[in-house]
């Protein structure tokens, strides 16, 4: 790791590694790219937290509960996996997250709205809220489509 560049916190699934829910990744090449002038440091919250891959798909409702599609509440390995990558974070000294767009997770801004309609609700997922909460800036993939030509 080079340590004149800065580390940044990246969803392990952007860079091809297969954890997603349904056992596969959202590889995007622009992120991938990023290990040109940053050292990025890979996280699934969710496996963090205790969740296997592949997993029942999970969406937030409300604030306060994340459940499965079969109706399990999965709450506790979503606390469990941010409180994780926030260890993770700190200890890497992360001031930045990458994080995958619409998940129960990582999900900044927009999120699923809990139906498994495919509805989306303006929301953040339990990791992207306690980064945020500890001050580390999240986005999401698609606000640095052109990481080369700017400063993320």
């Amino acid at each position: 790791m080079d340590q004149t560049r800065e580390n940044i916190l990246v969803s392990a699934c952007l860079l091809g590694i297969n954890c997603r829910y349904d056992g596969g990744n959202g590889r995007r090449e622009w992120v991938v790219s990023l290990m040109e002038r940053y050292n990025l440091i890979p996280v699934c919250p969710e496996q963090l937290g205790g969740l296997k891959t592949p997993r029942e798909p999970a969406e937030r409702q409300g604030t306060d509960s994340v459940m499965d599609r079969t109706g399990k509440d999965v709450t506790e390995y979503f606390i469990r996996g941010a409180e994780e990558t926030l260890k993770i974070a700190e200890l890497y000294g992360c001031k930045r997250a990458i994080l995958k767009e619409r998940s129960p997770s990582c999900g900044h801004g927009m999120i699923y709205d809990g139906t498994f309609s495919g509805k989306r609700v303006p929301g953040s997922g339990v990791t992207a809220s306690l980064l945020e909460e500890n001050g580390i800036t999240v986005m999401g993939e698609s606000s640095i489509r052109e990481p080369l030509e700017t400063d993320i």
